[in-house]
This record gives structure tokens, sequence and C-alpha cells, in this order.
């Protein structure tokens, strides 16, 4: 049965191969399988009796191939989802051109095993790297109709009085992006957020929601609610709303894991950019591990805490953005796009998502405790670096996060944690040298401070005691510390009288350039008409309020006047009002506490400015000398 059924297949071949030997003389040309071309002023028929060599010598490896697949062992079929598998011989003819004035065919016989099976045959679409564009197109739309019912746009009210800025009510109408509200109409602001479960709970930024005396949440199809807080989390800069359920057709999100992403992933942002709600941006993961300003701290006098293991990404994200999703090619949610790095206020190619594992543990907390305690340490470090390593003596190749200054009566200050003793200048910059270098953690090493913040967020709780490996004065040793629970970040008073449109640009963190790192020494809160009515000012007055004053700092030696007659707003916060209001710096109006940070982070120590004030309603210059922020 064997022989019949090879010599057959010989015989089938060699006659394909004399009709093939004859079209060469009939075809002027003709391109084969490798690409090459016969040639067409040859006439010449290819020999008979070399091939059929070349058969017999085919066929009798065939047979041996044959005789080799039916020794195998037979595939035993799956009890259920698994078809039956039978492997069978094929042989297939290759035509091999090797010259172009005598062509020689050859015959290669190729076995090959085909799988058949009595089941039908199914495909399950899979959600992982598309082989081609055309798949990816279909997943991306997939993804969108998947995703974009659970995204929501979020507008708040904050019951002040609008200023137009950079679009007034007067532009240019832009099909499709709402216009500005008209000067003295109240204030509100705009970002995104995304459905949590079915009870209503929603995630968005605590950013959008600050300050907001109504919260509106809209659905992707049109559904207008009212939503309520549940909780907020200044230092990792999320919040949790809820809307009632009731009537309402919610679609939770998928959570996915971001400790597990890797720079290159494609990813997308769905969102509501600008108010322009469920706009669906595409890009890939452009790095991983950036840290962010906790809570939007931009106050010179408050302590600094930082975001960990932020996802940095190229997928436009723009104002508007804030607390809609960063999702993977499964649709899973990876992150919150929180802020954007741009010197104006859209996309640059630079964006940040607050990573998935911060996200999870934060909103299970909010929505269980309405708060969320996070592990503290009660120091303030930098990474060692070259320079600050030559200063202290030390390798240039020394690693570590050195300790700046240490909390009084914070954790690491039981401990015995020593801080930095020493100032240098190095670039023309101060800096603080000297003080414990740590080294690593429960054993596992420090190179940055990001790494020392990042196991402290992800690997430790409050109230566990870690082990810090110290260098101190050139020595290895070790210290216990129980770890605290982080003080609150004090909430900025009212959001400033602007339109704010999320999110906000992050500032560049750039202390060691020359220019940066000013230090004025006030703590400010934005002047509300409500404020300046009770310090007997016009309600339109414009300006931040100086509520307190550092001690020793350039604004005390220069004599800025603190605020201190205790004041409650409408809110129900207690503030003191009746200090100096700051309206000017160097001439330029001052309308924020936001602009004024920003206008004194563009000075250099050292250098002097000019602050007009509300000094109990008269004007007056005031000469400053800015510092070297402690």
């Amino acid at each position: 049965m064997k022989f019949t059924r090879v010599t057959l297949l010989t015989f089938l071949l060699l006659f394909a191969i004399t009709l093939a030997a004859c079209a060469a003389d009939v075809l002027p040309s003709m391109t084969l399988a490798g690409g090459l071309q016969s040639d067409p002023t040859s006439t010449a028929l290819p020999p008979v009796q070399p091939a059929i060599a070349t058969a017999q010598a085919a066929e009798a490896t065939a047979q041996a191939a044959e005789a080799t697949a039916s020794a195998l062992p037979t595939a035993t079929p799956a009890p259920t989802s698994t078809p039956a598998a039978t492997a069978t011989l094929t042989p297939t003819a290759t035509v091999a051109v090797t010259s172009t004035t005598v062509p020689t065919p050859t015959v290669e016989f190729t076995p090959t095993v085909a799988l058949t099976s009595t089941a039908p045959s199914t495909v399950t679409p899979t959600v992982g790297m598309p082989s081609a564009a055309g798949d990816l197109q279909g997943q991306l739309e997939q993804i969108y109709q998947e995703v974009s019912p659970s995204v929501v746009n979020i507008q708040v009210s904050t019951g002040r009085l609008f200023t137009p800025t950079l679009r007034g009510p007067n532009a240019p109408r832009i099909p499709g992006i709402p216009r500005l509200p008209t000067p003295g109409a109240p204030t509100g602001a705009q970002g995104s957020g995304f459905v949590w479960d079915t009870q209503g709970h929603i995630v968005t930024n605590n950013h959008v929601i600050d300050g907001a005396s109504k919260i509106a949440v809209i659905f992707s199809d049109g559904t207008d609610v009212t939503a309520t807080l549940v909780g907020r989390d200044v230092d990792s800069d999320l919040a949790v709303i809820q809307v009632d359920p009731s009537g309402l057709n919610l679609h939770p999100v998928a959570l996915g894991d971001s400790t597990k992403l890797q720079v290159g992933q494609f990813v997308l942002a769905i969102g509501n950019p600008f108010g322009l709600q469920g706009t669906m941006t595409f890009g890939i993961i452009s790095a991983l591990g950036r840290s962010l300003p906790a809570g939007g701290n931009l106050q010179p006098t408050q302590p600094t805490f930082t975001i960990p293991n932020i996802i940095q990404t190229d997928a436009p994200i723009n104002p508007g953005n804030s607390g809609g999703v960063l999702l993977d090619l499964e649709g899973n949610v990876i992150g919150v796009p929180t802020a954007i790095e741009s010197s104006g206020q859209s996309s640059s190619g630079v964006g940040f998502a607050i990573p998935a594992a911060i996200v999870q543990t934060v909103v299970q907390s909010l929505i269980s405790t309405g708060t969320v305690q996070h592990p503290y340490l009660g120091i303030e470090g930098t990474t060692l670096t070259p320079d600050l390593a030559q200063a202290m003596g030390l390798a240039l190749t020394q690693r570590g996060a050195l300790v700046i200054s240490v909390t009084p009566g914070g954790p690491a200050a039981k401990a015995g944690v020593l801080p930095s003793t020493r100032q240098v200048i190095i670039d023309g910059q101060q800096a603080s040298v000297g003080g414990d270098l740590i080294l690593g953690i429960d054993q596992q090493p420090v190179k940055t401070f990001d790494e020392l913040v990042s196991y402290l967020a992800f690997d430790t709780k409050v109230g566990q005691t870690v082990t810090l490996a110290i260098l101190r004065n050139g020595k290895e040793s070790t210290v216990q510390v129980t770890l605290g629970n982080r003080p609150a970040i004090p909430v900025p008073t009212p959001v400033p009288p602007v339109l704010q449109i999320t999110p906000p640009v992050m500032p560049r963190a750039t202390p060691q350039l020359p220019g940066r790192g000013a230090w004025l020494g006030v703590t400010i809160i934005n002047l509300t008409p409500e404020i300046a009515q009770a310090m007997n000012l016009q309600s339109n007055t414009v300006g931040v309020l100086v509520e307190d004053v550092s001690s020793g700092s350039p604004a005390a030696e220069a004599g800025l006047n603190a605020s201190s007659t205790p004041f409650t707003t409408s809110e129900g916060q207690v503030i003191n009002i009746g200090g100096d209001v700051i309206i000017a710096l160097n001439g330029s109006a001052i309308r924020t506490d936001f602009a004024l940070v920003a206008a004194i982070s563009r000075l250099s120590p050292g250098q002097k400015v000019t602050l007009t004030v509300l000094r109990d309603g008269t004007p007056t210059e005031v000469p400053v000398t800015l510092g070297t922020r402690p």
C-alpha cells in the first residue's frame, strides 16, 4: 500500500515536471517562487533521465520518512476541548532553477505534520499585541466601546467669581469646546473620573474636586447627576465621590497590574480634554518610576511629600484629562492621568499618571474609612550626587539617600537618625551635607531617595518597624525605626478665582539650576471676595493674603505682616486675616498664590525684589532680598 501511493506520487510529479519544462519553451518569461526568471532565449528541454534518477531517490527518501512518521506515537484526543490530531505526511515539491541556460529541475519532498480535527474550528479573539494595523485598529475600537461608558465628565462649582485669563468669553467660538463664563459669573472646574463599582463610587483626582461646593457627574449617554464627596487623599491626589446608582447603568472599570508595565508598551488615555467628552488618545509608556509632588503643594513654607512610581506617557494628555483612565491594550486601567510637563497649557508629549497599584490601595481605604494612612519616616532628603559625595569626602561612585533634615519628634528623630549639619556651595547653589546616608531598608538596597519613598509606599504600613542601613562618618551601621502616620498636608484654601481646567502643569523640579530655589518664607492664600469684604476691601480686589511669616525668613526681615485675626469662611474653614495682601512683584500683577510661587521660582537666592502690598487698604512697596529655602 505504501509502495503504491509513493509510486503514484512520483509519477504525478514527473508528469508535472515535464509539463513545466514544455511550458518554459512556450512562455517567454515566468517569475518563479524564488523571484528568479526563466531564460526566454533558451529552447532546450530539461533532461529526463536525471529527473527520473532524482525522483527515484526522492521516492526512497519519502518511504523512509513515511516509516518514521508511522512510528511516531499516536496523539490521544482530549476529553472535551482538545480535538483529535492525526499526523499525515504531505510531500511538497519545490522547483529550483540553478542555471539561466540549462535549468535543472530538482524535486524535494518535505515531510510535514498536519493536524486534522473532527471538532469545529473556533478562533478566540485576543486583546494582546496585534499582528497587523487592521487588528490594532479593531482592538482600539473595541476597547473604546467597552471602556468609554465607564469614563465620566466631572464638573464642579466653587461659588467664586470668574476672572478671564487665556481665552476670554469673546474669543472665537470653537465647535464642541464650551465657551467660558462671563466675568463675574461663578467659577468652576472640570475634569474626568471613572466608575469604580456598581454602588456608584467614582474615582477622580483630588485637585479636580478641590474646593468644590457642588459636584456634577455627566455620563457618556448624557445622564447628569449630582455626586457627594466620600473621601479625598491629598498625598496621592486621589478622591472618591458617589452618585445614587438607582436607575443608572454603571460600568465599573477593570484594574490592571501597574507593577508589570514596560517602557514602550502601548497605552490609551480616555478623558475629557478641554471639556470634549469621551476623547481617546494613543501612545506608549515613555518612562517608569517618576515622582510628583504630593497634593500640588507649591507653598514655600509647607513640607513636601512625593507620589512614587509615576507613569510617564506620550499619549496626549491635556487639561480636562485629570482623573480619567490610562489603559493597556487589554482595556485595563493601569493609571490615572494627573499632570503634564509643558511650557503651555496643553500636551507636549510628557504626561504623568498615578499607577494603579496606588489607586487600588487608596480608593479601597477611602471607601471603607474615608481616610488614608501613609507610612511616615519623618525626614527630608535627596539622592546623593557625585558633587555631594565629594563634598562629604566619599567616593564619587557612592550611592544612597542623603538625609537633609529630620522632623523633630518624628519616627526618624526618635530612632536617632542624624540630619545634615554643613552648608556647601555647589554650582553656585547652597546645599546641605553631612547627614546620615541611607544605603538600604530592610535589606533592600537604596540608591536614590525615590527608591526609599517607593519602598515606604508599597512595602510598609503604619506602625511597622523597619531597619535602615546607614553610613555615618564613614562607618556603616543599622537603625531601627517604627514608622508613623504621615501628617496631613494643609489643604490650600479657595481655588484661584480663574477657570480651572485640570490637570495643572507640573512645575519643573530643577533646584540645581541657576535662577531656581529662591525662598520668601510666607504662607499665603488667595484673596476671595468674602475675605476682601471681611478686611474692609472692595470685593473685586485680587491678590494673595499673607497668612503667616516664617521666623527669620526674608519676608520677616523685610517686615511683611502676617494675619492674626481669626475668621470663619462661609465654607466653615477657620483662617487668619488682616495681614498684608501681595498684589504685585516688581511691578507685575500677582492675582493668585500660584502666580506668586511661579514668579519666585524663576528668581535666584540673594536677588532683590519689590513687593507691592495692600496694608490696611493702602498700597505699599516692600523691598525684599530673597533667601535660600532651608
